[in-house]
C-alpha cells in the first residue's frame, strides 16, 4: 500500500514513512493510494473474531510493510491497558446502542488509536536507531492520550500545546502531573485552532522539522484514522446486514473520528449506512453539510470543549474525495480558505456531501437536557460529548436501521457538566480520583509560533 498527499507534491510513499511524516511534507495529508471494499466472505470471517484479532486483519489492508506477527504484537501491547476485555464494547440502551470508546488509560476515545501510535513510534525508531520530537495541539484528550502513550519512551520527547484555562480540569490534570523527563506540556494563551495553527506551521517549516524529527500525533496523522476504522468495522459486523445497515452517530470537532467512519463505510459499504455528523454550537461542520457553507466564525466555550474548534484538520481528507481525488483542485481550495476563512460549494457538490453525511448541532442547553434525560430514562450517563452525538442520533436517526452513537469520553471527566444535568457530580473512576493533589507541571506562553519554536530548540531530543 502506497500513501499519498492530498496536495499531490511528495511521490509515494510507504506506511511507516507515513507514520513518520505526519504532516506531508507539501503541506497536505497523507491517505491512501486506494480504499479496498472487503468481500462478503472476509465479512463472514471477521464476524468470528476479537477485537484484537479484528484489528489485525483491518489494519494489514493498510499496512504492508511491518510483518504481520510484528504487527499483532504491537495491537496486543496497545490493547493491554484497556480496563474492558472488548476494548470497544457496544451498549444497548433503549432504541440504540452505545459503543463505548473510553476504557483506554486516559477514559477517551483517543487512547483507541494513540496507544498503537506510541508504540508504532517506538517500534519504528528502534528498528532506525533515530529519535523523534513529537509535537501536538490538544482541545483535551488529544494530549493526555498521546502523553499516555509515550510518556518514558526511549527516543522520543513530547510537546504538547493546550489553550490555557479552555480544557476541563481534570484534562488538565491528566496531562499536566505526568512528570516523565520526555514529556513537556505547554499551555498557550489562545485557543486550540492557534494552537494547531501552530503546529501546522512548524511541520511546515521543513528544515525546522528535519533538525527536530518532528512527529505528529494529532488525526493529522494517518495512523490515528485507520486505528480509528477497527471500532466502526467491529461494530457493523455486530450488529448490520444488507439492507439494514448501522447508522453512526459521531461528536465531530476535527473531522478526524467521522473521517475513519467514512473509510470504513468504503470497506463495508454493506454493512454501515449512515453517519450523522454531530457538532456543538461551534458548528462549522453542520453548516457545511445543511448548506455547503464552510466558514470561519469565533470559538464558543462550551462543556464539550474537545468540539469547540472551527479549522477542522481532517476536513482537507474529505475535500480531496470530494473532489473527485484532484490534488490540483484540493491544493487551490485549501488556499482559497486559508485566504479568505471561507469555502463555497456548488449545488452538485451539496447533494454529494448530503448523500455522505446528515447533521445536526446541540446547544449547551440541549447538550445539558439530553445528559439529564438519558440517565432518566436508562440510568446511563453520558459525558456532554457522547451527549451531543446522542441527540443528533436522535434526531436523524432512521427507525428501520440499528443506531450507534460513539460514548468518546467517561462522563467523570466533565464532572461540572453531569452534575447541571442530573443534580450530582459523577463518581470518579480511580485512574481520576488518583489525579488530585497530585505534583504538576506545565508553562504558560504566549500562542505566538516564535515562542514555541524557542522552546523546542531549547528543550527536543
Amino acid at each position: 500500500m502506497r500513501y499519498i498527499s492530498t496536495r499531490g507534491g511528495i511521490a509515494p510513499i510507504s506506511f511507516t514513512q507515513a507514520v513518520m511524516m505526519g504532516l506531508a511534507d507539501d503541506g497536505g495529508l497523507l491517505l491512501p493510494a486506494t480504499i479496498p471494499t472487503v468481500e462478503d466472505a472476509t465479512i463472514e470471517h471477521w464476524r468470528t473474531l476479537s477485537y484484537q484479532e479484528l484489528a489485525g486483519e483491518v489494519l494489514q489492508l493498510f499496512i504492508d510493510d511491518i510483518p504481520a506477527a510484528e504487527l499483532k504484537a504491537l495491537i496486543a501491547r496497545s490493547c493491554a491497558k484497556f480496563r474492558d476485555p472488548a476494548i470497544t464494547p457496544l451498549v444497548k440502551q433503549g432504541d440504540c446502542y452505545i459503543l463505548e470508546l473510553f476504557h483506554g488509560p486516559t477514559l477517551a476515545f483517543k487512547d483507541v488509536a494513540l496507544q498503537l501510535l506510541g508504540n508504532l513510534f517506538e517500534y519504528l525508531l528502534q528498528a532506525s536507531g533515530g529519535r523523534m520530537n513529537i509535537l501536538g495541539a490538544t482541545s483535551g484528550d488529544t494530549g493526555s492520550a498521546a502523553i499516555h502513550g509515550v510518556r518514558g519512551k526511549e527516543r522520543i520527547n513530547i510537546f504538547i500545546l493546550h489553550p490555557h484555562r479552555k480544557v476541563s480540569p481534570i484534562q488538565e490534570q491528566q496531562m499536566t502531573t505526568v512528570l516523565d523527563d520526555n514529556v513537556f506540556n505547554i499551555a498557550i494563551e489562545g485557543t486550540f485552532d492557534d494552537g494547531q495553527a501552530i503546529v501546522k506551521k512548524l511541520f511546515g517549516d521543513l528544515a525546522f522539522k528535519e533538525k527536530h524529527q518532528l512527529g505528529a500525533i494529532n488525526s493529522i496523522n494517518w495512523a490515528r484514522i485507520v486505528a480509528q476504522v477497527v471500532y466502526y468495522v467491529y461494530a457493523a459486523l455486530r450488529l448490520g446486514k444488507p439492507g439494514k445497515e448501522v447508522d453512526f452517530a459521531v461528536p465531530t470537532g476535527n473531522f478526524g473520528d467521522i473521517f475513519a467512519g467514512f473509510v470504513a463505510r468504503r470497506l463495508l459499504p454493506q454493512l454501515i449506512g449512515r453517519l450523522i455528523l454531530a457538532t456543538n454550537e461551534n458548528n462549522l461542520l453542520t453548516r457545511f453539510v445543511q448548506g455547503g457553507d464552510y466558514s470561519v466564525s469565533g470559538v464558543k466555550p462550551t462543556s464539550s470543549p474537545s468540539m469547540d474548534i472551527q479549522v477542522a484538520s481532517n476536513f482537507e481528507r474529505y475535500l480531496y474525495y470530494l473532489l473527485d481525488e484532484d490534488s490540483a483542485a484540493t491544493a487551490d481550495y485549501m488556499a482559497r480558505f486559508a485566504a479568505a476563512g471561507r469555502l463555497q460549494f456548488s449545488d452538485e457538490q451539496l447533494a454529494r456531501i448530503q448523500a455522505d453525511f446528515v447533521a445536526a448541532s446541540a446547544d449547551e442547553a440541549t447538550t445539558i437536557a439530553t445528559i439529564a434525560d438519558f440517565y432518566r430514562h436508562h440510568h446511563y450517563l453520558l459525558d456532554p460529548h457522547s451527549a451531543v452525538g446522542v441527540y443528533a442520533g436522535q434526531a436523524c436517526r432512521r427507525p428501520e436501521h440499528p443506531l450507534v452513537c460513539l460514548a468518546t469520553a467517561h462522563p467523570a471527566k466533565f464532572g461540572e457538566a453531569v452534575e447541571r444535568a442530573i443534580g450530582r457530580p459523577p463518581e470518579l473512576p480511580p485512574p481520576l480520583a488518583e489525579l488530585a493533589g497530585r505534583e504538576s507541571r506545565c508553562q504558560v506562553m504566549a500562542a505566538e509560533v516564535e515562542t514555541i519554536r524557542e522552546f523546542i530548540d531549547a528543550h527536543a531530543i
